[in-house]
């Protein structure tokens, strides 16, 4: 397993914009996916968005795509998702997970085997 610690959420306006951020450890992290998940109150964990370990595949979920973008810095271990155009729909507390078994991205919940902390995303109306 991969341990993984998730940060850059808060409190903005619709419209807004913000950057999370995921670090990883280990020494392999470009050879597995990586995704963003989220989960709202009340609500199962869903997918948002996941990249390749080369970073030359994406994949996002219908609700964000064109205003969320995932990318990765391999030399940094680090994943973000920068998030603009923020609607009080996408408030819920994300996390970024990692697939080890795989370097290709997908949505599927039960593939991803570590998982960060959360961090909380609000966005006001």
């Amino acid at each position: 397993q991969v341990r993984l610690v998730d940060s850059g959420g808060g409190l903005v306006q619709a419209g807004g914009s913000l950057r999370l951020s995921c670090a990883a450890s280990g020494r392999t992290f470009n050879t597995y996916a990586m995704g963003w998940f989220r989960q709202a109150p009340g609500k199962e964990r869903e997918f948002v968005a996941a990249i390749s370990g080369s970073s030359s595949n994406t994949f996002y979920a219908d609700s964000v795509k064109g205003r969320f973008t995932i990318s990765r810095d391999n030399a940094k271990n680090t994943v973000a998702l920068q998030m603009n155009s923020l609607k009080p729909e996408d408030t819920a507390v994300y996390y970024c997970a990692a697939d080890t078994s795989t370097g290709w991205p997908n949505r599927v919940i039960s593939n991803y085997d570590s998982w960060g902390q959360g961090t909380q995303v609000t966005v006001s109306s």
